[in-house]
């Protein structure tokens, strides 16, 4: 009666191989997202294009600022407190020591009623939306119809005339 074959390492290996591989699907487990807290971020205000918006300004971590239409520019003044702060954080002033295409003589600051200072463009006082997990989402765009990216000019973005038309998310 013949014989099979003895299995060789080499052969045992390749079945053990092809069992731990048939169960493998091919793809990691996804990781949960990684956010930054805001007191990690590098302070700095630039200027870049996202794919759907046109050009934004983020802050150091690349994470999206937004304006709020309820601010005041003349003379420019906060009108996000106490409780609006637990979502909207106020970007402080230390972010214009470091610019990146934006214009400087944009760039100003404001002094909170807390007493902190704000960072201001072109009078606006800029915010990150705290539920932004990830850098250049824009989850808080037309938040209350009062909230919006604001791009390097200081004027507040709504949408893309032609996204066809823009960049990916970069300078």
């Amino acid at each position: 009666m013949p014989r099979s074959p003895a299995l060789t390492p080499l052969a045992t290996g390749c079945v053990v191989l092809a069992v731990i591989t048939a169960c493998d699907t091919g793809s990691p487990a996804p990781l949960p997202p990684q956010s930054v807290p805001a007191a990690e971020a590098a302070p700095a205000l630039n200027a870049v294009r996202a794919f759907d918006l046109g050009r934004i300004v983020v802050d150091g971590a690349g994470f999206t600022l937004y304006r709020y239409d309820k601010d005041t520019t003349a003379p420019p003044r906060s009108a996000c407190d106490s409780a609006c702060t637990r979502t909207w954080q106020p970007v402080p002033a230390t972010a214009a020591q470091q610019l990146r295409g934006i214009d400087p003589a944009l760039v100003g600051s404001v002094t909170r009623a807390d007493g902190t200072d704000q960072v201001t463009l072109a009078g606006h006082p800029l915010y990150r939306y705290r539920p932004d997990e990830m850098p250049g989402e824009t989850g808080g765009l037309g938040s209350g119809d009062a909230w919006f990216p604001v791009n390097p000019d200081g004027n507040k973005v709504q949408a893309a005339s032609d996204p066809g038309r823009t960049d990916a998310f970069g300078l």
